[in-house]
């Protein structure tokens, strides 16, 4: 129905099947993924994985970066804002830059 309503959405969600692929194909080999809490940490270590990417992040950087800061559920929504890929502190500290 979206694309009913904005011609600029695409028809098709290949990008997003694609995207996802690693993750159906991979489950059944990965360690913990057959009990739901091990089937949520991979979705969140993935989730992350791909916010990543898709902010044009090193993917390294931004992992170390994170690991640093510790993110945990008493940190202030402002905090955690300061973390997430979109963040310009983040972009700034993450990005992959052509140097």
């Amino acid at each position: 129905m979206t694309y009913l309503e904005d011609g600029r959405c695409s028809l098709s969600n290949n990008l997003s099947e694609n995207c996802i692929r690693p993750v159906t194909v991979g489950r059944k080999n990965w360690l913990f993924s057959d009990a739901p809490d091990g089937a949520t940490a991979n979705s969140l270590y993935l989730t992350i994985v791909e916010m990543a990417k898709a902010y044009n992040l090193n993917l390294y950087e931004y992992l170390k970066y994170l690991l640093e800061q510790r993110p945990n559920k008493n940190m202030s929504d402002d905090e955690l804002a300061n973390l997430a890929p979109w963040s310009e502190k983040v972009q700034d500290i993450c990005s992959n830059k052509m140097e």
